[in-house]
């Protein structure tokens, strides 16, 4: 009788720690699974608040662009006064003048309530600080293949040349820092679409064409542009084509114009074989010649990116001194907030009038044209032979 006894009392301790060790296992998990329920639902809320404070700060660059639109037009009012006093306002340190005391946003305190639909009223929505600057050091963007850009040469003061800087680190098509900069033994080659990026050098930057068109703000005449009787260092329409190459820097000049003078090559520009401290890959510094007439130049760049796509950058220059450009592209910094969350966006906008055409014709593939003149209306053929 005692050892049955005993027996029973060892199996009785067995179930009694497989239960404790069961509700402990089980206890684990419902814990862990507790944990991760409420951590994702931590990233979720933090991921809606992260964009919603995003929103935020794009709600304040859009009041920031109507402050800009509001400056422009009452400076084309032609009233001094109150165009002074609205660009004192965008270039105040001070944040949410800009859309205050321009655009007359609803500041509650020190920042802007975004208005929200209905159930959006927890998320708290505002901007905290806007600030505009007029006044930039560059001139920034991006070309898609054989695209180009216009870009207004407006400086603070006066400039003699422009610095191009273009193929950043979003250029790149592999994942490496290194650039292919193209090395020929008989000099440039211009070579075919598909041997430009071809396999072994899909990091090989484009090629750009710069052309500068200015004017005297004297005055100028259409025969102006044809540079037929321009002076040495005097034009107002000239054309470089700016080649990717591993020479030192040289600071270039329009003079060697390919628009009116036959080049055997185009202008070789630095590049540097790595990416790895950021910046861009090419530069070509050019000096500008005078206008003709003389005075103050009112100036334009067109930009275009042959071969394939590229981020460029454009400085102005006095010499060697830095030229800030004067309401070209105006940056705009917005800090946006989502109950205690902020999140901070920097953008560039261009507000100058004008649109200006890329080309009187532009299409992708083969392009053909039939002339034909004639007093006969019977020698017209519908069917003409030329097909595109």
């Amino acid at each position: 009788m005692k050892l049955m006894h005993t027996s029973k009392s060892q199996a009785g301790a067995v179930s009694l720690f497989i239960i404790v060790f069961t509700a402990l296992l089980i206890t684990i998990v419902t814990v862990s699974f507790v944990r991760l329920m409420l951590s994702d639902q931590q990233q979720a809320t933090t991921s809606d608040l992260s964009q919603s404070a995003y929103d935020s700060a794009q709600a304040g660059i859009e009041d920031a662009k109507r402050a800009l639109l509001f400056y422009q037009s009452e400076c084309a009012t032609g009233d001094v006064s109150r165009c002074a006093t609205a660009q004192n306002y965008l270039n105040s340190d001070t944040c949410n003048d800009a859309v205050n005391g321009v655009y007359a946003a609803d500041v509650s305190g020190q920042e802007v309530l975004v208005k929200q639909t209905q159930g959006d009223e927890s998320l708290q929505q505002a901007y905290t600080c806007v600030k505009v600057t007029l006044q930039t050091d560059d001139y920034i963007g991006s070309l898609n293949q054989d695209a180009s850009k216009l870009i207004p040469l407006i400086g603070v003061s006066g400039f003699n040349t422009i610095k191009i800087e273009w193929f950043s680190a979003k250029d790149l098509q592999s994942n490496t820092t290194t650039v292919d900069v193209p090395s020929f033994a008989r000099g440039p080659q211009l070579l075919t679409q598909a041997a430009w990026s071809a396999a072994g050098t899909p990091n090989r930057p484009s090629i750009m064409r710069a052309q500068l068109m200015q004017f005297s703000t004297s005055g100028f005449m259409l025969s102006d542009f044809d540079g037929d009787t321009n002076s040495a260092g005097v034009s107002d329409a000239n054309t470089l084509f700016l080649y990717p190459s591993n020479i030192v820097d040289t600071t270039k000049s329009f003079a060697s114009n390919a628009r009116k003078t036959a080049t055997s090559s185009p202008v070789l520009s630095t590049c540097s074989a790595t990416l790895g401290s950021g910046g861009y890959a090419c530069s070509a510094t050019i000096t500008l010649p005078d206008p003709i007439g003389g005075g103050s130049r009112q100036a334009y760049l067109n930009l275009a990116a042959i071969y394939k796509k590229a981020n460029y950058r454009i400085t102005l220059l006095n010499g060697s001194t830095p030229v800030q450009f004067n309401g070209v592209q105006p940056k705009i910094d917005s800090t946006g907030r989502a109950n205690d969350l902020f999140r901070r966006v920097e953008s560039r906008v261009e507000v100058l009038d004008g649109i200006y055409p890329d080309a009187a014709v532009d299409i992708t593939g083969s392009f053909c044209k039939d002339f034909l003149i004639t007093d006969n209306v019977a020698d017209y053929s519908a069917n003409a032979s030329c097909a595109p």
